[in-house]
């Protein structure tokens, strides 16, 4: 996965035109998007800074993959990064005022920043979380309900709902990761488009967010808007099972 910032500087990407289905399967009929829709999405994103391309990433070829097939992949990371990131922004606002389950499955840990909870976790809880997190990264790349691949006309962001294969899980998942109470079920095509736009530019001010939070924590008064508001964190984000094991010597 790439480096959130790549797609943060380097891309204004726009919503992928949706595959045809018909009710023999999905059809052949799918558009790759190219340079151009990046340009003409980028006013939309930010009619300020407009398409913002310094690296050139939108020209390249990675791996041997077409221009098409790269924009896909870089398009597909940075919505993917901007839902993480928001998740950690919020849930970093959340841990950090001391709000917990109901049930506490962790009362014992004392610690009171996030990253300082994370350390106190157990190591097989760490495990259960990489080992979920991993589970959902295989889930939408294995296109069970038969969606055609991001990187091969297919929508970026695009998530497959648990209920479309239940016979590939272990066990029936009650409700899906994404909608799962169905609130854009009955939206038109326009509709869901402006979302994502806005989806983007949030993921975006997230990905910011979440590392302003980690810069301040180990540099104090780096982000000087922060200065005093984010303790300091003396571990290293970049080993997350520090104290528990070491992988070399």
């Amino acid at each position: 996965m790439p480096c959130g910032i790549f797609s943060v500087r380097g891309f204004a990407f726009a919503p992928a035109a949706p595959a045809v289905r018909s009710a023999a399967g999905v059809s052949s009929s799918v558009r790759m998007e190219t340079q151009g829709d990046l340009e003409a999405l980028a006013n939309k994103l930010n009619p300020v800074v407009g398409f913002y391309d310094p690296l050139q990433l939108s020209k390249q070829e990675f791996w041997d993959n077409t221009n098409e097939e790269t924009i896909a992949w870089i398009r597909h990371s940075e919505i993917k990064h901007g839902r993480v990131a928001m998740a950690a922004f919020v849930g970093y606002c959340i841990q950090a005022n001391g709000i917990k389950f109901p049930w506490e499955p962790f009362a014992s840990i004392t610690a009171v920043t996030p990253p300082e909870q994370w350390d106190a976790l157990p190591e097989a809880a760490k495990w259960q979380i990489i080992l979920g997190v991993g589970f959902l990264e295989w889930w939408s790349e294995i296109r069970v309900d038969g969606t055609p691949h991001y990187m091969k006309g297919g929508k970026p962001g695009y998530f497959p709902d648990f209920d479309a294969a239940p016979d590939k899980l272990p066990h029936w998942v009650g409700l899906n990761l994404w909608d799962p109470f169905k609130f854009t079920k009955n939206l038109s095509p326009e509709a869901k488009a402006e979302k994502l736009v806005t989806e983007v530019n949030n993921g975006r001010l997230a990905m910011l967010g979440i590392f302003g939070f980690l810069t301040e924590a180990k540099i104090p008064g780096a982000v000087p808007f922060l200065t005093g508001k984010i303790p300091a964190y003396a571990g290293d984000f970049m080993v997350p099972f520090e104290g528990d094991f070491s992988f070399g010597a």
